[in-house]
């Protein structure tokens, strides 16, 4: 390398590290005024400025509630009771609607919610829907802690997020973690997408909050990746996302339950193979498998091997999607199908009817 070269290479570094500290004295005083350092900065006494997540968690864990799930042993004398299960809820509203999972309290006669401030509540359940493994319990108190929610900005793979919830009965506890992967499909249900995070969420975690670091939660602790007999410990964990379950919240407090559409029919991606012996333009589409003879599919005439292109006048590109959209619409309603049999096009009327099994769609 000549001296014109190393110069000219020094000039280069010098020059770029004078633009950094430019922007760097821009950006700062503009952080300091929205007042965004202090959220993951703190002074630490003598040890300056440390990362810490102490905001995030001050605005977040006085909403997340422990619940003893208490069942009345009827082969014992009377007055014997037994802790069936523990596990965690978040409240939501000021009204007191808590949401949890719906395997925490579902062999439960009675239900306690102990908040962080010491109060201790009898609840009452407003609905479940085991398919999400979701349920809505209530509480009458006043000056209820409320957990931040934000539902316009959805978690991405990457994000830092925080686990809050009463592991194996020891308290509130926070655990500390990234999204690992979003939209996981099949681990409750066909067509439910879970979160996946590294934050551990151990027995009693169930029903908690995943938080991200400004204290907004962006999810419902459900499960954790189990082999065998084996624990929790994989570092690959599962949340509900809080659109879904904020969704599914509000189906159950105004109907007590999750009403859903089906089609009655089972179906599968389209694979090149399938697309050349159906002579199908692309591999866009679901492959009805198995039609239910009993269902709404049988009585519009729907069969195996026909090939649904569009729901309702939308694409469909994937099985994913062709559920969501049948569960999503109301029993009773008229939806016209794009169907191709045989190679050829044709629009199908067909009227919903109510799901009334978790594996039925």
């Amino acid at each position: 390398m000549t001296l014109k070269d190393t110069l000219l290479y020094l000039g280069k570094a010098v020059f770029f590290g004078l633009i950094m500290a430019a922007v760097f004295l821009v950006v700062t005083p503009f952080l300091a005024n929205k007042d965004m350092t202090s959220l993951f900065f703190q002074k630490r006494g003598d040890h300056g400025v440390e990362l810490s997540f102490s905001v995030a968690v001050r605005r977040a864990a006085p909403a997340v509630v422990n619940i003893y799930s208490l069942s009345i042993n009827r082969n014992q004398p009377l007055n014997s009771r037994s802790l069936q299960g523990l596990g965690s809820g978040v409240i939501m509203s000021a009204e007191g609607y808590i949401l949890t999972n719906y395997h925490v309290i579902k062999q439960a006669d009675e239900i306690v919610v102990a908040l962080q401030d010491g109060r201790k509540f009898t609840s009452e359940v407003v609905g479940s829907d085991p398919v999400t493994d979701l349920t809505v319990l209530k509480i009458e108190g006043d000056s209820l802690p409320i957990v931040p929610i934000n539902l316009g900005v959805p978690a991405q793979v990457g994000d830092v997020v925080l686990a809050i919830g009463n592991p194996y009965n020891l308290g509130q506890t926070i655990t500390q973690g990234i999204i690992s992967a979003t939209g996981r499909n099949g681990l409750s249900s066909g067509y439910m997408d879970f979160l996946q995070t590294d934050a551990a969420i151990n027995a009693g975690n169930s029903g908690g909050a995943l938080i991200d670091t400004s204290g907004q939660l962006i999810g419902i602790n459900t499960a954790a990746f189990q082999v065998g007999e084996e624990g929790g410990g994989h570092g690959i964990n599962f949340a509900i996302p809080i659109k879904l379950a904020h969704s599914i919240m509000g189906k159950l407090i105004k109907n007590g339950r999750v009403i859903r559409g089906a089609l009655g029919i089972s179906g599968e991606p389209i694979s090149p193979v399938m697309a050349q012996i159906l002579n199908l333009p692309d591999l866009t589409g679901v492959v009805i498998t198995g039609v239910d003879p009993n269902g709404p599919a049988a009585q519009a005439q729907l069969q195996p091997r026909d090939v649904i292109t569009k729901y309702a006048g939308e694409d469909i590109p994937g099985v994913e999607m062709l559920m969501d959209r049948i569960a999503e619409t109301p029993p009773g309603t008229q939806v016209s199908m794009t169907i191709i049999r045989k190679g050829k096009p044709y629009d199908v009327p067909v009227v919903i009817g109510e799901n009334t099994s978790a594996d039925e769609q």
